[in-house]
């Protein structure tokens, strides 16, 4: 059953048929809000949103682009504006993750010092990623984290594949002189 089948279902009031789309898309839907929150809760909680935003939006798919198109763009603008609501986490939030790391221990390799220093450099990679102009986040964010080709991204982001081959170049330029003192070349 194709997609504009199930969204002809759904609209027709067969609202089970949603389930279907959110299975196909799930994965896909957090591995791009993840790479805009780099939280796990967050990311799951925007992927509802975004499902439910969908749901409600679904009427205004015309069939013009791919659905998966379409759900990234409503994927990406609901993480942004998420950003937006939620600029500074403040650092009571930030000393609670790193105190639940260090109690969590991903790695029993690594003493406290070293979680420490790896949650601090984590840290400011993902200040850095939040720190590029949104279009060049954006295309970074589509291409590391969801593995899209230039073409695809550009299809989301309604450019061309020279476009984003731009930002892509700008966004790891921006990255490397963000991050070299940091991680090293």
């Amino acid at each position: 059953m194709s997609e504009l089948q199930i969204i002809h279902e759904i609209l027709e009031g067969n609202s089970s048929k949603f389930n279907l789309l959110v299975d196909k898309y799930q994965n896909m839907v957090f591995r791009t809000t993840i790479g805009f929150v780099h939280n796990k809760e967050d990311a799951e909680d925007l992927t509802q949103d975004v499902f439910i935003r969908t749901f409600q939006a679904l009427k205004t798919f015309n069939g013009d682009a791919e659905f998966s198109t379409w759900l990234y763009r409503i994927t990406v603008n609901t993480s942004i504006n998420h950003l937006n609501k939620v600029k500074n986490r403040g650092f009571l939030h930030f000393a609670e993750d790193i105190l639940q790391h260090l109690f969590n221990r991903a790695s029993e390799d690594k003493n406290p010092q070293q979680l420490l220093e790896q949650k601090e450099r984590d840290e400011l990679i993902r200040k850095a990623i939040d720190a590029l102009p949104e279009k060049q986040r954006i295309a970074f964010v589509l291409s590391k984290y969801d593995d899209l080709t230039q073409k695809e991204i550009a299809v989301i982001m309604e450019s061309t594949e020279g476009s984003v081959e731009q930002l892509l170049q700008r966004a790891k330029s921006n990255l490397q002189k963000k991050l070299s003192p940091i991680v090293g070349n």
